[in-house]
């Protein structure tokens, strides 16, 4: 689609310079055929905007937003559950619209803020039989002891 400056750049090159459609088109790297074809446009009116078209999802995306609300189904499930409800559009589009409405899962860590040498973890290495193995206390924090060893 040509924008206004264009439509009036092929009238002045084809009007007033005199120049053929294949100058013209060459001057404004356009094709020829372009060039014939808004010539013969006497006034220039911008393409009609588009009305957006409604989706065979409309109908179901509430339903859809109250099961990701109760349950963490997927795509798949979802869509199979629009077809028993009598969805006759694609999974793609069930799949776009899922990934653009469900909750962003949070991630799950914990930040363990300590001061250096406020705590400090046991593990210990016992070889023998299980020698591949060590006995760590799990992730327990131990109270640093309280004799200091001091250098001279």
């Amino acid at each position: 689609m040509l924008n206004y400056e264009t439509y009036c750049k092929i009238h002045d090159h084809l009007g007033r310079q005199s120049l053929t459609p294949a100058q013209t088109a060459q001057a404004l790297g356009l094709n020829v055929r372009t060039v014939t074809k808004w010539a013969s446009i006497q006034q220039f009116q911008p393409r009609a905007s588009k009305t957006p078209r409604t989706s065979k999802l409309d109908a179901y995306k509430g339903q859809i937003v109250r099961w990701l609300d109760t349950h963490p189904y997927s795509a798949q499930q979802i869509y199979q559950r629009l077809v028993e409800a009598g969805y006759d559009g694609g999974l793609t589009i069930v799949k776009d619209y899922v990934h653009r409405v469900r909750p962003r899962a949070t991630q799950a860590y914990l930040t363990l803020d300590f001061a250096p040498g406020e705590y400090w973890q046991a593990c210990h290495y016992s070889p023998g039989a299980n020698s591949s193995r060590s006995n760590c206390s799990g992730s327990r924090l131990h109270k640093p002891p309280q004799k200091r060893l001091t250098l001279l």
